[in-house]
């Protein structure tokens, strides 16, 4: 069976468990399952905390797994990412005191607090900048005030967390993390399966079909509107001056492509959702 690591709790959890679903795998029913079997589709589950996914995959005691880059990089584990999954975005930068920092070299020789000492070593020596790290499990906003660190390095959304703590962003990103899937060397054709499932739910929440009739002469212009993935279908109408197109779209852009078919001349758009493809 493949053995598959899935996060149990956090920001990735439920979104890594809607995916798989989507994806026709049958995940556990009690949160408390730490192992879930789906014989169906030959695959076993194993519900594990986020942060330690990375290093039971790179070992080789299962064989692929749903985690954030950020984790990935910084257990140090030999895993690697096959595939990025669209969800869990994060950004991590450095802060400090307002007005303190300019730059990343204005670092050097100082404290900085992190929960995530690998990821942030690694960065700090391929830009040459020696720092004493202060690891922290969460809330590392505090370590200024506190007086444990000088400055943070942390995950940053709007930065209000970090400006009610009166510091602020500075130096280059750190990483722009996501969820990703990751594997081990182990060989499964499973992993092929799985990776073209999540794929196929991807595209589906990044694509509408849409169906719409439009005059013959003004087809080619239709198309370079709405191109779709290879080519759109075209199929005649009874009326033998008007055609019926279907095509898949952009969902965040339908809107706009159903406004300029709409002044082209096209009638009868028809949006539908995808729930699942092969691409």
């Amino acid at each position: 069976m493949l053995r598959i690591a899935v996060p149990n709790k956090g920001s990735l959890s439920e979104t890594a468990a809607q995916m798989l679903h989507e994806a026709g795998y049958t995940g556990r029913r009690d949160p408390r399952d730490l192992v879930v079997s789906d014989p169906r589709n030959d695959v076993e589950f194993f519900y594990l905390r986020p942060r330690d996914i990375a290093t039971y995959v790179g070992s080789g005691a299962l064989d692929v797994g749903i985690t954030g880059r950020d984790l990935l990089l910084d257990s140090g584990s030999p895993a690697r990412e096959i595939a990025s999954l669209d969800f869990g975005d994060s950004t991590f930068r450095f802060a400090g005191p307002a007005g303190r920092f300019a730059e990343l070299s204005d670092l050097e020789g100082l404290r900085v607090a992190t929960s995530y000492p690998g990821l942030v070593e690694a960065f700090l020596a391929r830009h040459s900048v020696t720092v004493t790290l202060v690891t922290l499990d969460g809330a590392v906003e505090s370590a200024v005030q506190l007086g444990v660190a000088d400055a943070v390095a942390d995950v940053v959304s709007t930065g209000t967390t970090l400006r009610k703590a009166g510091l602020e962003i500075f130096g280059p990103v750190i990483l722009e993390s996501t969820a990703v899937l990751i594997t081990s060397e182990n060989e499964n054709t499973g992993i092929h399966t799985l990776l073209r499932r999540l794929q196929g739910v991807l595209v589906a929440r990044q694509y509408v079909l849409m169906d719409y009739d439009i005059p013959l002469g003004k087809l080619d212009a239709a198309c370079l509107l709405a191109p779709g993935i290879e080519s759109p279908t075209v199929s005649s109408l009874h009326d033998p001056d008007w055609v019926a197109v279907r095509v898949m779209v952009p969902r965040y852009d339908s809107n706009h492509i159903m406004d300029a078919l709409y002044e082209l001349g096209a009638r009868a758009i028809l949006i539908s959702a995808i729930h699942n493809a092969r691409l």
